[in-house]
């Protein structure tokens, strides 16, 4: 039972940290451009490679 004592308080100050981080990531803007990222993959880059001598 005195475990208690010491596991309560800890795990809300880990939950309230937590609960930060992810306000200031909202904050932040990091969840703004969730498409660009997948998008980015698909897109081609070949009109940027010099052509090709035959």
């Amino acid at each position: 039972m005195s475990s208690l004592v010491f596991l309560v308080p800890l795990a809300l100050l880990l939950g309230a940290t937590a609960l930060g981080a992810f306000l200031w990531s909202l904050r932040s803007g990091q969840y703004e451009d969730l498409d660009g990222a997948a998008e980015r993959i698909l897109m081609d880059d070949d009109e940027n490679e010099p052509p090709i001598a035959k």
